[in-house]
């Protein structure tokens, strides 16, 4: 992949800007700007710079390689060559990311927001509109992906029990675990958080 010098007129603002369009367009929406994901989610960057130009949203390449490269949960990548583009995960839409079975920690962690916990300890962690649950060894993301809706709870989940009855994992490449879904009996909420 080539090297990528950002434009210095953009402003943190416009690269939130640019991460939430990818998310709509690679995750949930890639229709609206008339195209169609390859399978493992890809899409031709000329294709979607493109696509989002005839759209009204103008995109250099050099700031979606800076959006990619710095984004705080890696939610895109290039492939080696630099000419696909993806979001690791989230979608809503039905693509085969292409994820192999893998053995996970011991323990991996969940964040949510307090007021979700009744339903969570009654029914488990659900997949809702996404392809999967979405697990982080990383505590700290945890808790920052918990505090987006308000007071942060961290969930510990038991891999070991899971994998022990038949439950598969899946990591994405920018270190997020997934799974169909997380029963009640496999979480702990922790005491304290970061």
């Amino acid at each position: 992949m080539t090297t990528f010098m950002p434009d210095a007129r953009q402003t943190p603002q416009r690269y939130v800007r640019i991460s939430k369009y990818l998310s709509k367009h690679l995750r949930h929406q890639p229709e609206r700007l008339g195209l169609e994901l390859m399978r493992g989610g890809w899409i031709e960057v000329d294709k979607f710079l493109a696509a989002a130009s005839v759209h009204g949203f103008e995109i250099s390449l050099a700031d979606l390689q800076q959006v990619v490269a710095t984004n705080d949960k890696q939610r895109f990548a290039f492939n080696e060559s630099g000419d696909l583009i993806r979001a690791n995960q989230g979608h809503s839409i039905e693509i085969d990311l292409q994820l192999l079975d893998r053995t996970p920690p011991d323990i991996l962690y969940h964040g949510t927001h307090i007021r979700a916990i009744a339903a969570i300890f009654a029914s488990g962690l659900q997949k809702m509109s996404r392809h999967h649950v979405h697990l982080t060894t990383d505590l700290n993301m945890a808790f920052k992906v918990g505090s987006r809706r308000g007071e942060s709870v961290i969930l510990a989940v038991d891999t070991l029990a899971m994998i022990a009855d038949g439950f598969s994992f899946y990591r994405t490449e920018n270190d997020v675990w997934l799974v169909d879904a997380v029963p009640p009996q496999y979480l702990t909420q922790l005491d304290r958080v970061p």
